[in-house]
């Protein structure tokens, strides 16, 4: 994931998103819905229905980007309400992109005992 400014915020739309949306859609939805400006700065994902596909609006100043990315295998974990959104930090959504639970991550191993 590339760095973002200081004070981007992060924020998960909570539901389901047709997928078939392209960035106009989806940023009258964080409008809309979100009750956002999308062309703030912040970054906004959405998930669709069978949730192996996600959609990342981030408006910078110089244009708008949408990035997608599915999943061949697995589901993105995502929280179960069923509208609003969810703020999320860099290291979460950096989870997130990698299809890790980042609600409840968990060490692979148990950390090491300091001297």
């Amino acid at each position: 994931m590339m760095g973002l400014p200081a004070g981007t915020r992060i924020w998960l739309a909570a539901g389901v998103t047709d997928m078939r949306s392209g960035m106009n859609g989806l940023a009258a939805k964080v409008q809309m819905t979100l009750l956002e400006d999308p062309l703030a700065g912040h970054v906004f994902v959405f998930r669709g229905k069978r949730g192996n596909v996600i959609k990342v609006l981030w408006a910078t100043s110089d244009g708008v980007c949408l990035l997608i990315k599915r999943l061949e295998r697995g589901r993105f974990v995502w929280p179960q309400a069923s509208a609003g959104k969810v703020h999320l930090t860099q290291a979460q959504l950096s989870m997130l992109l990698e299809g890790i639970n980042w609600k409840q991550p968990e060490r692979t191993w148990p950390p090491m005992a300091l001297l």
